[in-house]
């Protein structure tokens, strides 16, 4: 089983700024695609953004332009830097990981435990 945590979320005021930090707990598993999502009440989980193991990246287009996901493979840590964040941005922020461990080659999938982000005056 491979353990995301998650860090980074908080109260931010509108315009503001905030980074989401997600490392993986388990160097075996190889992380293909890494993926933010973000859910609120009564809502799906959607997608945010995601970064391939080759670097090409897609973006919700509510967030284009505004966030930037980035990770360091040398730390198993996947990030995202949330500039001129709105209240809309509001949601517990889930990270994601796709993957297959090494020896066995088995494909997994693992979620991180969410953390919140308020963006509010």
């Amino acid at each position: 089983q491979v353990q995301l945590v998650e860090s980074g979320g908080g109260l931010v005021q509108p315009g503001g700024s905030l980074r989401l930090s997600c490392a993986s707990s388990e160097s075996d598993f190889s992380i293909y695609t890494w993926g933010w999502y973000r859910q609120t009440p009564g809502s799906q989980r959607d997608l945010v953004a995601r970064i391939g193991s080759d670097g090409r990246t897609k973006y919700a287009d509510s967030v284009q332009g505004r966030f930037t996901i980035s990770r360091d493979n040398a730390k198993n840590t996947m990030y995202l830097q949330m500039n001129s964040l709105e209240p809309e941005d509001t949601a517990v922020y889930y990270c994601n990981a796709d993957g297959t461990w090494r020896v066995t080659g088995t494909p997994g999938i693992y979620w991180g435990q969410g953390t919140q982000v308020t963006v509010s005056s």
